[in-house]
C-alpha cells in the first residue's frame, strides 16, 4: 500500500546502517507512506579501509583517496530525493542524530516544494523532522560547531577514536577533553561508539540492545561545512529525546534555542521519553509524530 500524500526519506545517524530503522520503515509503509533510508557512505565499512568487516581493524590508515565526506552523504540522500521528485512526489526528511546535518545539506532550494511550486513544478521537500539530531549553523561542520577554539579536541565520552594511541584525556562535564599530542594519522582516524548498549539503546531490552550494538559500523569525524540555508525555507520540527545519553536533552534544547533566537522561521518542539534510538524503542509513537508533522507541512505547500 502506498500513499500519494508524501514520501519519507530517513537520514540515519553516524555509526549506523539502515538496518535498525527497518521497524520504522515498516510502520510508516503500513500507513501507506513510501519510505527510504539510504546507506550513508561515511558509515559504510567497505569505504573505511578496516580490513575484514567481521573482524575490523580500525587502527588502519585512511583509504588511498581518504575517507568519504559528509557532503557525500548529502549527495546520496539528494539522489534519492531527486528520484522521488521525478515521480512528482512530495518528500518529508526524517533526520536522526548526525543525519540532521545531512538532511539540511541535501534539501537545497531546487529540491524544496515551495520553491518548485512557485516555478510551476511539482514534487519536492516539504519539511524536516529532526529526531535527537544535530542542528548545525550555516558554514559550520558538526566537528567545528562543537570544538573549542583553544587547540584542544573535545570528544564525547561515548566516542572511541582509533589510530590515536598517544592522547592525553581530561574529564570535562561528561565528555573527554582531549589534548592532541601525537595522533597517528592526524585527527583523521575513524570512531566507533563506546558501550552502545548504554549510550544508544538504554531503553531497549538487553538481548535486543546487544543485537543492535553488534550491527553498528564506524565513521570518520564529520568535517564538511553546511553550505545550504535550509532553515529559512521549510517548516521544521524537533523531537527532543528526554532520556538520550548520547546527545543529552540539554544539548538538544540548546541547539533549538540557539536556532530559534536568530531565525524567523522557528523549529517547533515535541518530546518523548525515549533514548537515542526511538526508531527501535518507540517505533509506533515516532511513526505517528512523523505522520502528523508531515501532514501539517503538506498543508503549508
Amino acid at each position: 500500500m502506498t500513499s500519494s500524500k508524501f514520501a519519507v526519506v530517513i537520514c540515519h545517524g553516524s555509526y549506523h546502517t539502515p538496518a535498525p530503522y527497518q521497524a520504522l520503515i515498516d510502520a510508516l509503509e503500513a500507513h501507506g507512506i513510501e519510505t527510504h533510508c539510504p546507506q550513508r557512505p561515511t558509515c559504510d565499512l567497505k569505504n573505511l579501509n578496516i580490513g575484514d568487516p567481521k573482524n575490523p581493524d580500525f587502527d588502519r590508515p585512511p583509504p588511498e583517496n581518504g575517507y568519504p565526506l559528509a557532503s557525500e552523504d548529502a549527495t546520496t540522500v539528494g539522489n534519492v530525493i531527486d528520484k522521488l521528485i521525478s515521480a512528482n512526489k512530495l518528500v518529508l526528511l526524517v533526520a536522526h542524530s548526525s543525519g540532521g546535518w545531512v538532511a539540511c545539506e541535501a534539501a537545497i532550494s531546487a529540491r524544496q516544494a515551495p520553491v518548485r511550486k512557485a516555478q510551476g513544478q511539482s514534487g519536492g521537500v516539504i519539511g524536516i523532522f529532526f529526531v535527537g539530531a544535530f542542528i548545525i549553523p550555516l558554514g559550520e561542520s558538526i566537528d567545528s560547531f562543537f570544538q573549542p577554539k583553544d587547540g584542544l579536541i573535545v570528544t564525547p565520552i561515548w566516542l572511541q577514536l582509533y589510530a590515536s594511541p598517544m592522547l592525553e584525556r581530561y574529564a570535562c562535564e561528561g565528555q573527554s577533553r582531549t589534548k592532541l599530542m601525537k595522533l597517528k594519522y592526524g585527527h583523521e582516524g575513524v570512531g566507533t561508539i563506546t558501550d552502545p548498549v548504554k549510550y544508544l539503546f538504554n531503553d531497549i531490552e538487553p538481548v535486543e540492545a546487544e543485537k543492535w550494538a553488534a550491527a553498528l559500523s564506524a565513521a570518520p569525524i564529520p568535517r564538511s561545512p553546511l553550505t545550504n540555508d535550509l532553515y529559512s525555507g521549510l517548516p521544521c520540527a524537533y523531537l527532543v529525546l528526554e532520556n538520550d545519553m548520547t546527545l543529552p536533552k540539554q544539548y538538544q534544547e540548546g541547539m533549538i534555542a540557539a536556532h530559534n533566537a536568530v531565525n524567523e522561521k522557528q523549529i517547533s518542539i515535541l518530546r518523548c521519553q525515549a533514548s537515542h534510538s526511538p526508531h527501535i524503542s518507540w517505533t509506533v509513537g515516532l511513526r505517528d509524530e512523523i505522520e502528523k508533522f508531515g501532514t501539517q507541512a503538506l498543508a503549508e505547500v
